[in-house]
């Protein structure tokens, strides 16, 4: 395919995908039709569907991009947290920070879940990509406890749902009690202690050795 071609297919994407982000937020996933969403890009069907075979197609190509940027920002938090003193905190300080998109994520995924529920066959390919997702978090915690001189004594993955539902509950609550709470102050609470919770120090650690030191100098002196 020529090289304008396929600039213009990319720009065409991009161009449906937000657009879609717009129907979908103000009209729900079911209520939003292919036709509200050519109509707001200014495209017909043809180019809607020589880019996607269905809405729910679609709908994965904005879960792709929402999760790219979703991992950069988790990835970015762990290194700018693996030199602090305290790297638990310091990276729930980070990643609990407010992006211009949340909240109009949340109503489109909330939506497509409800829809995936109904849907055996949506519900499904939900979960497979869900799953990939939390096991690419429970990777970056993994490494995150690392810095910390810790282990997780359960599945990281099973670790990376609580985390999950963690933002996404303190999301709805926020956005249905607007200035009554500060889910980013919860989710700083309550994501180190957390992860505190569900692991252990490494035997061989700095940290524990320092605590094992402070320890036996502690009974020497009392001895």
């Amino acid at each position: 395919m020529p090289r304008g071609s396929t600039g213009r297919r990319a720009v065409t994407t991009a161009r449906l995908l937000a657009s879609a982000a717009e129907v979908f937020a103000e009209r729900g996933f079911n209520g939003a039709s292919i036709e509200m969403i050519c109509e707001r890009a200014d495209f017909t069907r043809g180019a809607f569907y020589s880019n996607f075979a269905s809405k729910d197609e679609l709908f994965f190509a904005m879960f792709e991009a929402h999760v790219g940027v979703l991992l950069t920002r988790l990835r970015t938090a762990l290194e700018l947290a693996s030199g602090a003193s305290d790297p638990l905190q310091h990276f729930a300080s980070l990643v609990s920070r407010q992006s211009d998109d949340d909240r109009q994520w949340f109503l489109i995924s909330t939506e497509f879940t409800l829809y995936a529920i109904r849907n055996p066959e949506a519900a499904a390919a939900l979960a497979r990509k869900d799953e990939a997702v939390r096991q690419e978090i429970g990777r970056i915690f993994t490494e995150l406890l690392a810095t910390a001189g810790r282990e997780f004594i359960i599945d990281a993955a099973l670790v990376a749902r609580f985390a999950v539902a963690l933002r996404e509950g303190g999301n709805a609550q926020e956005f249905v009690e607007p200035g009554s709470l500060d889910a980013r102050f919860v989710e700083r609470l309550a994501l180190p202690a957390v992860l505190d919770a569900f692991s252990r120090e490494f035997s061989d650690s700095p940290r524990h050795s320092q605590r094992i030191n402070r320890q036996l100098g502690a009974r020497g002196e009392n001895g």
